[in-house]
């Protein structure tokens, strides 16, 4: 694992990434010199140049990315990789024609671009065949074992079952019961007594401590000298959150959260949240001011009621403060039911608006007024937030840090219905509290330009 901006990066999909870069700029050096042969050094030198091919290289893998061709469920599936790849090819020719016909000096010929285009895709899906299968093979992970039985355990081997990419395979667990049958897919090698034994027998490198109840169980002395002897020692919670960027909330302890690192909201944090909101606010209002003078004259027109909707919701310290958003819906409508996704109360405009996420554009008001910030936890409204502090253990905690108009458990988690999926999303809140930093924001940030782009998610 790579971490990044408190991010914990699977190395094996990086390593990816790189090499289709890499790939990718060696296939375009490959068709300058089908076209110019013997002249491809002067081609390099006076047309094209290192720079264009990094550059068109850059954009290739970039549109990969934005049709998730680096998300763990697609790369396994070759189909889905040939169909999308197809889809990478046609933007990055889009994209490609649009910035040299604005920038004509950048340019690459249409005939060595046509055939980049074509041996490209050809190699990276040559390329991609055999990276799922070096990639997915158990006999290149890193050979781990669980140490306990309880819930989180469990979990968290499905978890690492899910995401091959990072390089764990699980040879089983050890404790002194064995796992509900169907719990999870795990062989049991022994009991705790013989735990030093197992990890000598199985050549196992990694430990994960996921026990439920380690008072007086744990086998302090054993995973001591397991540890001078080179053996990694890791407890599930910190596993859990490097693998699934969330933290593990229904088995969470208190304790957790006071002597893990992070959840340090400092006045320096604060300081950058309000100033790049502020910033970005006015950026925003100032560019868009035409088309939301445009979406509120439609709105007129299209059915009686108020342009801008206003709802309390929740925000920092749990102080209620005033939501803007363009109305959607009917104005007879309950605005405290969940949207579905052809609900009827949602007006002609109110779907367009909705579907381009354009109903959000007067949240940047609140963002100005100091309500939110750019990044952060999502706000609702007061009874929700009531009931899922009662319910949810931790749940107050999201209201530490200042509301966002996007934030981590948007991106990951989405749209929330019932309290199973908000105990989830308040996993992902706590994971961005515990990291909060300027590199968080940015690739949360990205992200969002990324489901924007292709509107995904919308209600």
């Amino acid at each position: 694992m790579i971490k990044l901006f408190h991010v914990c990066f699977p190395g094996r999909t990086l390593l990816l990434a790189i090499s289709e870069g890499m790939l990718s700029a060696l296939t375009l050096l490959a068709a300058i010199y089908l076209w110019f042969g013997n002249n491809v050094d002067l081609a390099l030198r006076y047309d094209y140049g290192a720079l264009r091919i990094l550059f068109a290289s850059f954009v290739c893998v970039l549109c990969m990315y934005y049709y998730d061709l680096y998300d763990s469920l697609v790369v396994r599936s070759f189909r889905e990789v040939a169909a999308r790849m197809v889809q990478v090819l046609g933007t990055v020719c889009i994209v490609l024609a649009v910035i040299y016909y604005s920038y004509p000096a950048a340019q690459i010929g249409r005939g060595p671009m046509l055939t980049w285009v074509v041996v490209s895709g050809i190699a990276l899906l040559l390329w991609r065949r055999g990276y799922v299968s070096v990639s997915t093979s158990a006999q290149l992970g890193e050979r781990c074992i669980l140490l306990g039985d309880g819930p989180l355990g469990k979990s968290l081997a499905e978890e690492i079952a899910a995401r091959p990419e990072f390089g764990f395979h699980l040879a089983g667990y050890v404790s002194q019961e064995s796992w509900v049958e169907g719990a999870a897919d795990l062989p049991r090698l022994g009991g705790i007594g013989e735990l030093p034994e197992i990890v000598r027998r199985e050549k196992i490198s990694r430990v994960i401590v996921g026990m439920a109840d380690r008072r007086g169980h744990l086998p302090v002395q054993e995973l001591l000298g397991l540890k001078t002897h080179g053996i990694k020692i890791h407890d599930a919670p910190e596993i859990f959150e490097a693998v699934t960027g969330q933290v593990p909330v229904r088995w969470l302890q208190a304790s957790w959260l006071l002597f893990s690192g992070g959840f340090r909201i400092s006045r320096g944090i604060l300081f950058y949240k309000r100033s790049l909101s502020c910033a970005v606010s006015l950026c925003g209002i100032a560019l868009t001011a035409p088309l939301m003078a445009l979406v509120a004259v439609l709105i007129r027109l299209d059915s009686p009621g108020p342009v801008i909707f206003r709802q309390k919701r929740i925000g920092k310290d749990g102080r209620p403060f005033t939501l803007f958003k363009f109305r959607s819906m009917r104005e007879d409508a309950d605005p405290a039911r969940p949207a579905l996704p052809d609900d009827e109360r949602i007006t002609r405009v109110g779907r367009w608006i909705r579907r381009c996420r354009i109903d959000e554009l007067p949240q940047l008001f609140n963002i100005l007024r100091g309500d939110m910030c750019l990044v952060g936890p999502r706000p609702f409204i007061p009874e929700a937030e009531a009931r899922y502090a009662r319910e949810i253990p931790f749940y107050s905690q999201r209201w530490s840090v200042p509301p966002g108009a996007t934030g981590w458990a948007q991106i990951k988690k989405g749209y929330c219905s019932t309290l199973e999926d908000n105990v989830e999303k308040l996993g992902y809140d706590l994971f961005y509290i515990k990291n909060i930093s300027p590199g968080l924001d940015c690739l949360i940030l990205l992200h969002t330009i990324k489901i924007l782009l292709l509107g995904r998610g919308a209600r």
